[in-house]
């Protein structure tokens, strides 16, 4: 056997021997980074979900956060199964008023958590599926581009949430987010890219 061959045949027995967990392979190295997240101590868990779907969007300025996060408590105090008056039930039993995190009221945006949803395959009474909604309607898409704009007021955002909600009462929305925006801190989470 000539020495290509045997190194050939030595090389052929050897993988031959090899077991599969011995095989080695490289993969690039993941890159880890660090971002600045907002988080708010002591939140609900409905609070942290919609939070960080928030800032999933693009939406980092604080006070643009706490105002959505002050409109969103003023509606349903983060239950997404309320209807409006204060019952806790599912969505089909809801058979006037509002419904959910920012009480869906009118017949076209509550049938349109429910194809929505029905199109997801999620609960209409679940909080994933009311965001998931939520960032869909005309409403909301309308404001969305000015809640990205950072450096403006809790007024100005607030301004732009009439038009996302259409309030029937002011309530306690902007002392909600005032409260919010002082409780809001930022956090560096690690990434891997």
């Amino acid at each position: 056997m000539g020495g290509s061959q045997a190194k050939e045949k030595s090389l052929l027995q050897h993988l031959e021997e090899v077991s599969p967990t011995e095989v080695v392979e490289e993969t690039a190295a993941e890159e880890v980074v660090t971002i600045s997240k907002w988080v708010l101590p002591g939140a609900s868990s409905n609070e942290k979900v919609v939070l960080d779907a928030l800032q999933e969007r693009g939406i980092t300025d604080r006070a643009a956060l706490a105002t959505i996060m002050g409109n969103i408590k003023q509606e349903s105090r983060f239950h997404s199964n309320i209807c409006e008056g204060g019952a806790r039930i599912g969505f089909w039993s809801c058979t006037s008023g509002g419904y959910g995190l920012i009480q869906w009221t009118t017949i076209d945006r509550y049938n349109g958590l429910a194809r929505h949803s029905r199109l997801i395959g999620r609960d209409p009474s679940s909080t994933e599926a009311q965001i998931s909604y939520l960032f869909t309607e005309q409403q909301w898409t309308s404001i969305e581009p000015s809640l990205k704009t950072p450096g403006q007021s809790i007024n100005f955002y607030m301004n732009k949430a009439y038009y996302w909600l259409g309030w029937g009462h002011h309530g306690r929305r902007t002392t909600y987010a005032f409260n919010y925006a002082d409780r809001l801190s930022v956090v560096e989470v690690p990434v891997t890219k």
